[in-house]
């Protein structure tokens, strides 16, 4: 069957097209920058496209500017609600508001607090319902028909999925040689979006989607080796058991890969961008350059577009990948060691570390409950190095009179 003829029904470059001419002076036109640090660092020629610089830190309120833009003055009257773990939520918000429209947001529990907080800034009603995201939209729905309120979807309506189309139109102008383009999949709606635009504008781009290993149900349908589904991820916002019924169409004709990124990869990634491209991104975020990370092989010697999607990652949980990836790759040592309890050991320890130009920033010295003998205390060490060469010299040093252990 032709592919134009699968999602000329539910989507179409002029869609999109026309959607950024709606929505043009009410969201960024986001740069689209290539990265040297990146590129030498995965061995493909990276761009970044960067809508974590939107108003809201996400590529979300294209979609939800385009839809609210069309609503009729009826429907205006009614006001609207949404469900979401935070992007779309604060996109709503904040178009609801600037057109004069009453706005409820349901958000599940365990939404993180900067999305919560940033969506009831924009003048929407939150209300916290449910632990999962089905919960949530299953309250939002309701309240919905309860209350004859429009409901937006979060990605499962065309004007929303061309709204999200249009970053896509924005990059392949500023980057129109690109041999692939990673794009997040949670429910498929920016994807979608912009398989449409690369079809009609660019069809030498090759549309890949990147999912998450919990939430990865798309990809094994599609070959990926088996993974357990649900549960907890750093990319709250992809968080979605499937792709929806109108995007799954649009997926199932133009897109042809879908890759995994395990869960460390999406942290890794996270690390990257704000330690070497100077960009701060969530999870979702960062799960086109994740998906790079795990298949980078795939994509050596090749010029590829990464969508930074979204910027809202609560700083706790941001300030706790950077640590795990610093103690991943060995730039921080925690190093635990048993030592004879007398006089001189403590400074002894401090002098070797010292003397390799480590820096200790935390000590923990046990000497009446934790250790195998009253003669013995045990001591925990974290130290700094400058790359896991200068950590292997620490290690050795005070391996030449104690018993080490990374930990």
């Amino acid at each position: 069957m032709d592919q134009a003829f699968v999602t000329q029904d539910v989507l179409t470059i002029d869609d999109v097209r026309a959607a950024a001419a709606r929505i043009a002076g009410h969201v960024l036109r986001t740069p689209t920058l290539p990265s040297a640090v990146l590129s030498r660092m995965t061995g493909a020629e990276v761009w970044l496209k960067l809508d974590n610089l939107q108003a809201v830190g996400s590529f979300k309120e294209r979609g939800a500017a385009n839809r609210l833009a069309l609503l009729t003055a009826p429907e205006r009257a009614r006001g609207v609600v949404a469900m979401s773990a935070g992007n779309h939520a604060q996109g709503v918000a904040r178009h609801a508001s600037r057109q004069g429209v009453a706005a409820t947001i349901v958000m599940p529990r365990h939404t993180p607090l900067a999305k919560v907080s940033g969506t009831a800034a924009w003048g929407a009603q939150v209300v916290l319902f449910g632990d999962t995201v089905e919960e949530a939209a299953s309250h939002a729905w309701d309240l919905a028909a309860r209350e004859g309120m429009i409901f937006i979807h979060p990605y499962d309506d065309p004007a929303v999925m061309a709204g999200q189309g249009t970053l896509a139109l924005e990059m392949l102008e500023d980057a129109p040689a690109l041999d692939a383009l990673l794009v997040p999949i949670g429910g498929g709606g920016l994807i979608a979006g912009c398989a449409v635009v690369a079809q009609a504008v660019s069809p030498r781009t090759e549309m890949v989607g990147v999912q998450v290993a919990p939430y990865s149900a798309l990809a094994q349908r599609m070959g990926a080796a088996s993974e357990v589904l649900g549960g907890a991820t750093t990319a709250e916002g992809m968080a979605v058991k499937d792709v929806g019924a109108l995007t799954g169409r649009v997926i199932a004709a133009l897109v042809k890969r879908v890759l995994v990124a395990p869960e460390l990869m999406v942290e890794d990634a996270i690390a990257m961008l704000a330690e070497a491209a100077k960009v701060v991104a969530e999870g979702a975020g960062a799960a086109g350059l994740a998906g790079l990370l795990a298949h980078r092989d795939r994509f050596a010697g090749k010029r590829v577009g990464i969508v930074v999607c979204g910027g809202n990652i609560d700083a706790r949980i941001l300030a706790n990948v950077l640590l795990r990836g610093l103690l991943r790759d060995g730039r921080l040592l925690r190093l635990h060691m048993d030592i004879p309890d007398r006089p001189g050991v403590l400074a002894d320890i401090a002098a070797r570390i010292g003397g390799c130009r480590g820096n200790i920033l935390e000590v923990n010295h046990q000497r009446l409950f934790a250790s195998p003998s009253v003669q013995a205390a045990q001591l925990e060490v974290l130290v700094e190095a400058r790359d896991p060469g200068h950590a292997a010299q620490i290690e050795a040093a005070l391996a030449e009179s104690y018993t080490v252990k990374r930990v």
